[in-house]
């Protein structure tokens, strides 16, 4: 497939991704334009000179582990696939002294409703997220590592594929790496579209061949987890932004950012914007300036509404995500997540109450089924929302919602079951008024006629 095919798949419908022009100080999107993915684009772009620093080749001495993980520290970067967990921390918690066969595994299993970040990088930036991998395997001590890829971009994985043999070819990856004595075995994994797999427990079922189901916790991967071996997982833009983090340092990561909330963050922006699209800014930058980065809410209208971070974190209203900065701390402040940075946008126009019948069917469809809350709350959910919206609400409909939210929420093995219920008491905490009104308007239509009109 040549580079003019693959950018139009992504641009046939006018909607574009990351070769706009229009980021911030970016560090992973810098100079992409969709053909320059090869090794030697990537080598021009001071590729795997991270790898060279930290392995002590062509000058200086070699960095050691704990090093690696100090600069990690650091920079603050925190986990970019949802959690926003301290990246450094995390690869601190991998056994140093275990003797066996430890995992890294790259979480590219990219489902969350309004978030299409990974697929561009695996697409347009494969080697970024390969050096970033082979950087963590020689913090962690581990020899081989796992990327897991959606199955509904295949195409991505086919580009993943020839990125790993352009860097097995050139010394990157295998054994004894650039003469280093250290090696490392990096393989891509694709799935077959599950929402579930997305939870890193269910990744690791689906990696060894088993149905993508979450374990119960603890044991966490990092004493058991792939083939019960002791394992990390991290996101793929997490993995990407390691690279710069080696090459320039941990306090200049910071620098990019905010204490706290270090480096850039790629942003997917969608709904109701004139441009959507995936948009790379440094961490604290206000909302209101990645709105206009978008060209603003579509034909002029009010914004209403914002799912900040991915259909799974809690909405807000328009005048408090206008005050809000995108980080990990406003955000949480605000009262929902930053998630895996999906903003989606809706406008004036936008009903609530449909908007919440779509997550609700969404999550329902996507629950593997293990748990009861969860399995039965999830139809549930939708059921009532969906009479809601059609004209047959009852009165005691909302506190229904709440009471089958509070049902499902923490009383899973995985977040799927919060992630559903959620959304709904968002919605219903701030745009309750729309659910009264759909209720009223059927309790109206379901009235008996007036005795005057039935003798008549």
């Amino acid at each position: 497939m040549n580079a003019q095919q693959v950018l139009s798949q992504f641009q046939a419908t006018g909607v574009q991704t990351c070769f706009h022009g229009r980021h911030i100080k970016p560090q992973i999107y810098a100079g992409l334009d969709g053909t320059n993915w090869r090794l030697k684009d990537y080598e021009a772009r001071e590729g795997y000179a991270a790898l060279r620093k930290m392995l002590g080749i062509g000058g200086g001495e070699a960095m050691t582990p704990d090093q690696v993980i100090a600069v990690v520290k650091e920079s603050a970067l925190r986990g970019r696939g949802g959690a926003g967990f301290p990246t450094g921390l995390k690869w601190s918690f991998m056994p140093r002294q275990y003797t066996g066969a430890k995992y890294v595994v790259c979480n590219s299993d990219e489902g969350e409703p309004g978030t299409c970040k990974d697929r561009d990088l695996l697409q347009f930036n494969p080697h970024m997220v390969i050096e970033g991998m082979i950087i963590a395997a020689y913090a962690m001590g581990t020899q081989v590592g796992y990327n897991y890829i959606h199955g509904e971009i295949f195409q991505t994985y086919q580009r993943f594929e020839e990125a790993l043999e352009e860097a097995r070819a050139a010394g990157y990856l295998g054994d004894n790496i650039l003469g280093s004595g250290f090696s490392f075995q990096l393989h891509a994994c694709h799935g077959y579209g599950a929402y579930i797999c997305g939870e890193e427990t269910g990744l690791l079922e689906s990696v060894e061949g088993k149905k993508g189901q979450p374990r119960y916790k603890p044991p966490f991967p990092a004493s058991f987890g792939l083939y019960g071996k002791p394992t990390t997982i991290n996101n793929t833009e997490t993995f990407a932004a390691v690279p710069w983090i080696i090459r320039n340092g941990g306090k200049a990561y910071v620098d990019c950012g905010k204490p706290n909330n270090g480096g850039t963050k790629i942003y997917s922006m969608s709904g109701d914007v004139e441009l959507p699209g995936n948009y790379e800014v440094p961490m604290g930058t206000p909302f209101s300036t990645l709105l206009e980065l978008a060209g603003g809410v579509r034909k002029g209208n009010r914004l209403k509404a914002v799912i900040p971070g991915g259909s799974s974190s809690p909405v807000l209203p328009a005048h408090i995500m206008m005050e809000c900065t995108m980080d990990y701390d406003s955000i949480a402040k605000a009262g929902s997540m930053l998630g895996s940075g999906a903003v989606i946008v809706m406008d004036h126009t936008r009903s609530m109450v449909e908007s919440l019948k779509r997550l609700s069917y969404f999550y329902m469809h996507e629950s593997c089924g293990q748990c009861t809350p969860c399995r039965e709350g999830t139809g549930w959910l939708w059921r009532v929302v969906d009479r809601i919206d059609n004209g047959h609400g009852k009165p005691g409909d909302m506190d229904l919602l709440d009471n089958v939210a509070d049902n499902i929420q923490g009383r899973t093995i995985c977040a799927l079951g919060d992630a559903a219920a959620m959304p709904v008491r968002a919605m219903l905490k701030h745009f309750r008024h729309e659910f009264e009104a759909k209720i009223a308007e059927a309790a109206r239509k379901s009235a008996p006629a007036p005795t005057e009109a039935r003798s008549a």
